[in-house]
């Protein structure tokens, strides 16, 4: 379970106090997981990191009673001046993980042949991007968190692996996804919220979510305004 309880978080612009979350308060249940719909620029990446325990709120407490990842593409911990194979065995051991099934599963996951071997400093972003994810789903976790989805790579064959690996850990896992677009969480969510005012308004369904991100986000009609009422 992962909770928030009366968060709040904001940042000064320079202009004017930017409000993420105010004393939010949603919980997530292991086996339900759950698509976030925020528009850009208004904290996705800020509650995941909150999520993952990368940033602190201004108030309030966030409860993580499972383990946590780290959020999808985050390469704090990876040194860039050591290859992928001394990142992800280093990494391996901090986890109590076998270095040599946590090294031949990223090698597998991320395909990128005799850069493994080479400083990830050297990688281009797409291959950066790969093995970041191929260490994700390396390591044992209750809750996965992923801004915006998949990592950008044009590679076919990572986005096949990477696609059925995703789908087996839905099984037996738990997804924390945010997005500015609903076909993004479709994949993956089971329940969704809307981040709105500060709050998280969670619902049942990803489409009862999308009826009032749209309206919010577009200005279309909501068909029933009390069903929102009812989940928030």
């Amino acid at each position: 379970m992962l909770e928030f309880v009366n968060v709040s978080k904001s940042f000064w612009t320079g202009t004017q106090r930017k409000v993420i979350l105010d004393r939010a308060n949603f919980r997530v249940e292991l086996g339900n997981s759950l698509g976030i719909l925020a528009p850009n620029g208004t904290g996705k990446t800020t509650i995941i990191n909150m999520m993952a325990g990368l940033e602190k709120p201004d108030e309030g407490e966030v409860h993580r009673a499972c383990r946590v990842s780290f959020p999808l593409g985050f390469m704090g911990g990876v040194v860039n001046r050591h290859s992928a194979k001394e990142n992800c065995r280093y990494i391996a051991r901090l986890y109590g993980l076998d270095p040599d099934y946590v090294e031949a599963f990223c090698r597998w996951m991320a395909g990128i042949e005799e850069y493994f071997d080479m400083p990830v400093g050297t990688y281009s972003q797409g291959m950066r991007a790969r093995f970041t994810f191929a260490l994700m789903l390396s390591l044992d976790f209750d809750i996965y968190l992923i801004d915006e989805g998949m990592p950008q790579t044009t590679d076919a064959e990572f986005n096949r692996k990477a696609g059925e690996v995703l789908k087996e850990r839905l099984a037996t896992t738990t997804v924390i996804i945010v997005s500015h677009q609903a076909k993004t969480l479709e994949r993956f969510a089971r329940s969704a919220a809307v981040l709105k005012d500060g709050q998280l308004v969670m619902f049942d369904t990803l489409e009862e979510a999308k009826q009032l991100y749209d309206y919010e986000t577009q200005g279309t009609e909501i068909p029933d305004t009390t069903q929102f009422e009812q989940h928030g």
